[in-house]
């Protein structure tokens, strides 16, 4: 059973060291679920004579006002052979064998923290000591409650030391040492006034009756002691202290615990109770009451500490790794993250994710609905037909064909299609960048870099506006191509006017009758939707190999290569985390340390038995 106490022994020290002491914040607490030994009293209440008396030394501060201004931890570790020795946890490397060293070692760290303003922490302090003459125990000796500020004190430190108590005692793995002078009425007691606002029933409190020897002549504390006072589900426990003329003639706690067993046992009142009364019994009794409640425990903490490292682990995950110190690193973890961004973008792309199918819609739909919604029908109107043909022959009328009439027509109509196309390019290049922003959002790691956040953002912005320009001038040139050169088997292929019966000897003027301006425009107006059918399949293979293909190759190569000539200041800003998210970080990986830690601890236990 001595191991259990070890055992929280560790895992309250290993709580304190990685700035887990039970406050209320925003990380899981480990300390909360430790089952602990609060005591509670008022200033003059004598408990740390208390604590004195059970540890069996003279070892804390004393003085007027308040004392103790930091919650102390007190770790009792009973071992064999007769050296006694004392251990700070904030100076790990040090036994203290004088006791007196120790009460100075308490009172100068409490001012390290609190300064010398009489000013309260709830930052612990935590003491181990070492002794054959001592049981396995863990106090916490909380600041002494009081009703008035003492000079030098803020008027609220009265409800600040209440709340510090009030917040140890109030957790229901919390076991309340309510010390209470006999010499006073029980009723105006801070610890047992407290102690009854937090545990009404009094299931996890025990009652120690300090200063009985100093109750007035005629008066006893059999009532309170056995409960007929204030009852308890525990029995009270009477204690006899050093007085405090003992204490300054330097009686050892041997000679004062003698006489205190010898007190219970010569009085009359109390003889019939004499095995149950004392410092010695009280020792033991909490150490035999804390072993019970712990092995009652330890099947909730262990749970709670599973549960709690998968959530730790999820949030680590979430916020991502901490960032390298040198150049080298910190470059690596910029490449790492593009390549994950740069990944995600490609699974759009191949339709791993949502968003690529918008393309295909681009060519399957938007650009062939652009094209069939071209007037070319105005464009090849019989007065139009007419106008350019009698143009393109000038001052000599064309002899058999019109070939330059049909030229005129058939570019005045193509190069209309540059409007489709040009559109179709903007249309994948939109899609392109939305694709970029979606990626972005569901790269979680550059969630944790805004400044990297947006310098790939405009980087690979930067990259598909140079692909669309050049997918622009390649589609554009398609356009142009088939402006330049006409199919000449498509012509060859026409009835000739005099196959058809038509008389080349009429005059032009009966040339420009409206039978033959129909038939040029019927013959331009399949020509170009050929041509229409042509470009319909050619246009989006140039757009996706211009565009989508080399988005795929190389969308952040232009950004690498700037990259690797950055400088190490350069490549912090990119990585400026913030520093909130940073600061969360390094306390949930100190929970985590400390969570795997205790797991580690109450698995050993667990297989010792």
């Amino acid at each position: 059973m001595d191991n259990l106490i070890t055992l929280v022994n560790k895992l309250q020290r290993a709580c304190t060291a990685l700035g887990d002491h039970g406050e209320e914040s925003a990380l899981p607490t480990l300390w909360d679920s430790l089952p602990a030994i609060a005591v509670v009293g008022g200033q003059s209440s004598g408990k740390s004579s208390v604590l004195e008396s059970v540890v069996g030394k003279d070892f804390l501060p004393r003085g007027s006002g308040i004392v103790t201004r930091r919650p102390l931890v007190l770790q009792l570790h009973r071992i064999d052979g007769d050296r006694e020795y004392a251990e700070f946890m904030h100076l790990p490397r040090k036994r203290f064998t004088d006791f007196a060293a120790v009460r100075k070692e308490i009172a100068d760290e409490t001012d390290r923290e609190t300064g010398r303003s009489k000013q309260i922490s709830p930052v612990p302090i935590h003491l181990s000591i070492f002794s054959p003459y001592v049981v396995n125990l863990t106090l916490i000796d909380l600041p002494g409650l009081t009703k008035v500020a003492v000079e030098g004190q803020p008027e609220n430190i009265v409800q600040d030391i209440e709340n510090m108590v009030r917040s140890y005692i109030e957790k229901p793995n919390c076991i309340i040492l309510a010390v209470s002078p006999a010499n006073q009425d029980l009723a105006t007691s801070d610890a047992i006034k407290i102690s009854r606002e937090v545990d009404p029933k009094g299931e996890r409190t025990f009652g120690v009756l300090t200063k009985i020897d100093l109750m007035d002549k005629g008066t006893d504390a059999v009532d309170i002691l056995e409960g007929r006072s204030y009852r308890l589900q525990t029995p009270w426990v009477g204690v006899v202290n050093r007085s405090q003329q003992d204490i300054n003639k330097n009686v050892d706690m041997i000679a004062a615990r003698r006489r205190e067993r010898e007190y219970f046992a010569t009085t009359p009142e109390y003889k019939h109770m004499a095995s149950r009364m004392g410092s010695e019994y009280l020792g033991k009794m909490l150490s035999k009451h804390l072993e019970q409640v712990i092995k009652s425990r330890i099947p909730g903490i262990q749970s709670l500490i599973t549960k709690t490292i998968a959530e730790l682990e999820t949030e680590l995950n979430r916020l991502g790794k901490p960032i390298a110190n040198d150049a080298g690193g910190k470059l690596y973890t910029i490449m790492e993250i593009c390549r994950m961004f740069d990944s995600i973008y490609k699974e759009h792309l191949d339709g791993v994710r949502p968003g690529g199918e918008k393309v295909y819609h681009v060519f399957d739909n938007q650009f062939p609905v652009a094209i069939k919604r071209l007037q070319f029908d105005k464009q090849l109107s019989m007065e139009n037909v007419k106008k350019l043909i009698t143009e393109a022959d000038g001052y000599q009328p064309h002899l058999i064909a019109p070939e330059q009439g049909y030229r005129r027509l058939i570019e005045s109509c193509l190069i209309s299609i540059r409007g489709p196309a040009e559109a179709a390019v903007d249309a994948v290049h939109a899609i392109l960048k939305d694709l970029v922003r979606k990626a972005i959002n569901e790269t979680h790691e550059l969630k944790q870099f805004p400044t990297l956040r947006v310098e790939v953002g405009n980087a690979a912005f930067e990259s598909l506006d140079r692909m669309r320009d050049e997918s622009k001038k390649n589609t554009l040139k398609l356009v142009d191509m088939e402006c330049s050169y006409l199919t000449v088997d498509f012509f060859r292929k026409l009835p000739q006017d005099v196959e058809r019966g038509g008389n080349p000897s009429h005059s032009i003027f009966d040339r420009y009758n409206d039978s033959y301006l129909r038939r040029i425009g019927q013959t331009v107006l399949s020509y170009v939707n050929m041509v229409c059918s042509t470009l319909r399949n050619s246009i989006p293979k140039s757009i996706v190999y211009c565009q989508v293909r080399e988005a795929k190759r190389s969308l952040l190569d232009h950004f690498f290569t700037e990259l690797g000539a950055r400088e190490m200041k350069q490549l912090s800003k990119l990585l400026d985390e913030d520093p909130a998210v940073m600061e969360r970080r390094t306390n949930l990986a100190k929970r985590l340390e400390l969570y795997r830690s205790a797991q580690s601890e109450i698995d050993a236990v667990a297989w010792s038995k």
